[in-house]
This record gives structure tokens, C-alpha cells and sequence, in this order.
């Protein structure tokens, strides 16, 4: 193993957090062929919840893209953990979905959510580069600022 990802991330500074259980009746990851679907991952660090209420309201803008880049931290913890612990093994970022808990009459969602997909960018270069969705809603579990999920391709 190359750890090519590893050393990435060592020299961006980026320690990813511990795994959170789900919430919930379902499954962090699916792994079918050589996709991984990551469900939404919160902004969450090791357990504690962190930027709480809504964008545009409780929450700044510059938090919610901090919280953004939290759920996508969450997400590669999830994505190491489907690749059998080598990041290296992942061919491309395929899709984001983020969700932005927000006031009725915010409409920077695509800002936020940016905070995941440079992070992307960051960690995996032009292999980083996704289709996405940025989405408004009014509320998200835990009254949490922000939620993404992810497609991942593998290497065989």
C-alpha cells in the first residue's frame, strides 16, 4: 500500500474523527460493485454535536461551511472504513448531496456546502471533483446546521 491518501491528509493537518454509530435503523455504507453510497454524515467530532440550529439564524455562514467540511471528515472516516482502511483505493468522489438546515430566506447553500467539497478536492485532487446538490431545508435531525452524503467509485 501506497498510503498516497495518508500522507495527504498528514500534510493538509486533517485528523478524521472516530466513527458515529447511526441514529438510526440503517447502515453507514453500502458497498455494491465498485461504489460506495455513504449515508448523510452530521456535524459531528467524536461524538459531540457542534453547530447546532439554523444557517441564516443560529448559525453563521462561516460555521455552517466549518460544519459542512465536518460532515465531509465524517464521510471519508466512513469511506476508509468501506475501502478495508486504504483511502488509496478510491478512484473518485462521483456525488455529494448536502443539506442545509436554514432560515426560509437563505440561499447560500451552495457556499456551505462547498465546505465538504473543497475539502474533497483537497484530500483526493482532481479525483475530489463531484456533481452535487445543494439543498435547503427546514430542519435536520438534531437541529444541526448541516448534512451530506456521498458516492464514492473504488479501484477494484
Amino acid at each position: 500500500m501506497s498510503q498516497k491518501i495518508e500522507q495527504r491528509l498528514k500534510e493538509l493537518g486533517i485528523e478524521l474523527p472516530t466513527a458515529s454509530a447511526p441514529a438510526a435503523n440503517y447502515v453507514p455504507y453500502v458497498v455494491t460493485g465498485n461504489l460506495v453510497f455513504l449515508s448523510g454524515q452530521l456535524c459531528i467530532w467524536n461524538g459531540e454535536r457542534r453547530y447546532v440550529g439554523k444557517v441564516g439564524a443560529e448559525v453563521s455562514v462561516e460555521d455552517a461551511i466549518e460544519g459542512a467540511r465536518l460532515c465531509g471528515l465524517n464521510l471519508l472516516t466512513w469511506l476508509k472504513d468501506a475501502a478495508g482502511g486504504d483511502l488509496d483505493r478510491v478512484a473518485r468522489c462521483v456525488r455529494l448531496g448536502g443539506f442545509v438546515n436554514s432560515v426560509p430566506d437563505f440561499s447560500d447553500q451552495p457556499k456551505v456546502i462547498n465546505g465538504c467539497s473543497n475539502l474533497m478536492v483537497d484530500v483526493f485532487a482532481d479525483k475530489g471533483r463531484h456533481a452535487r446538490a445543494a439543498v435547503g431545508t427546514n430542519v435536520l435531525p438534531f437541529n444541526l446546521a448541516v448534512e451530506v452524503d456521498a458516492i464514492f467509485e473504488l479501484h477494484a
